[in-house]
Formats: structure tokens, sequence, C-alpha cells
């Protein structure tokens, strides 16, 4: 079963839809890197780790920022589902971008992320591609499962930010659903918060 979403984003142009699948145990995501890095058209998505996404909010803002550079010409990186993941990043150095955000063979959660760019880019098109492509459970795109993923002391150590977070046992934080309902809200909130500051900050540097 196929959970794919298909968006349409305010202040961009009408047929400019944004499909978005999250996907659990992906069991091939060195094949998926790889086909990204032999330039292989079929391929091109924005594959980025849902272990450094916070929220919803966290992954639409480098969406639309990626969507709004391209109407306006002005991507700094070879496509817009390559800027999508640059969005993401603090800093200007895209090569770090795809190492901190992007796929890699260790990669066991997976949002794949396509741009309707032609009209022959549609949902059924998306998600039949994808069904024969990836590897892993598809789940719905909401908050409630994006934070099954997020493992906070990554996303900390990727944006550099402090962590005055106590876990039980010490851990990482991994999957904010498995905090107290109010703090894990807080945190995440919290944290949504620095997150898209940081990013912000990048596009005025």
């Amino acid at each position: 079963m196929s959970h794919l979403q298909t968006l349409k984003l305010e202040h961009l142009p009408e047929d400019f839809a944004v499909h978005i699948a999250l996907y659990e145990n992906v069991k091939n995501a060195a094949f998926l890197q790889q086909q990204l890095l032999q330039g292989n058209t079929a391929f091109e998505y924005a594959f980025i780790d849902a272990s450094v996404i916070v929220s919803s909010t966290h992954l639409l803002a480098a969406i639309f920022r990626a969507a709004n550079d391209k109407v306006n010409d002005r991507l700094k990186s070879k496509n817009v589902h390559s800027e999508v993941v640059f969005c993401l990043s603090m800093n200007n150095n895209i090569a770090e971008s795809f190492r901190r955000f992007g796929v890699s063979p260790a990669t066991t959660s997976l949002y794949a992320i396509k741009l309707s760019t032609t009209p022959s880019v549609t949902a059924s098109t998306v998600q039949q591609h994808l069904l024969d492509s990836i590897e892993g459970h598809s789940v719905p795109f909401s908050d409630v499962e994006i934070a099954k993923f997020t493992d906070i002391g990554k996303v900390r150590k990727t944006y550099k930010l402090s962590d005055t977070r106590k876990t039980p046992g010490g851990g990482s934080g991994k999957g904010l659903e498995n905090s107290h309902s109010c703090s894990g809200e807080a945190e995440r909130s919290g944290l949504e918060g620095m997150v898209l500051g940081l990013m912000a900050l990048r596009g005025a540097t």
C-alpha cells in the first residue's frame, strides 16, 4: 500500500505539485544513493534520511524554498530536487548537505520527494515508480509518523545545537514519540523553531 501525498504549496504555480512519500524499513538505500551518484534521471528525487527531519513544517520549508528558487531561476545546485536537500542545510556547502541530509547506505527511514516540473510527472507515475524502486514500507506523511523517526541527538549535532534535553538512560532521544507527550511535543516545537531559524539565516548570508 502506498501513502504518497500530493500537495499544492501556496504562492507557487498551480501546476507545481509536490509528491511526498515516507518509508520505513528501507532495504535498498545503497541502490537509491547509487542512482543519484550516477545521475540516473529516472531517479531524480530528493531522497532524504528521515532521522534528521523534525516535522512536516521542517521538510516543507525546504521544499518551498527550493521550488520558489526554481520558479525564480535561482537554483544553486543542479536541479530542484538536489536543491531541496541543500535547502535543509545551515551553510552553503552543497556536498556537505548531501552527506548530512541525503540518503546513505545506512538509511532505513526515508523521504522520497518529487516535484511536478513537467506535465508527465503526476501522482500516478510517481507512485508507480516508487512502488517499483523502493524496498520499504510506506507510512503516512504526518507529524505523528515523522516523530517516530526523528533522532533528536542527530538533529542537534547536524545543526550544531547544544543538547539541553535529558533522556532516560542517556540515550540520543531517537523517536520523539517515546517521550512523555507534553515534553516530547515541547521538544519538537522548540527544535523546529531553532532549525527553521538556522535554515533562514543561510539564505541571508
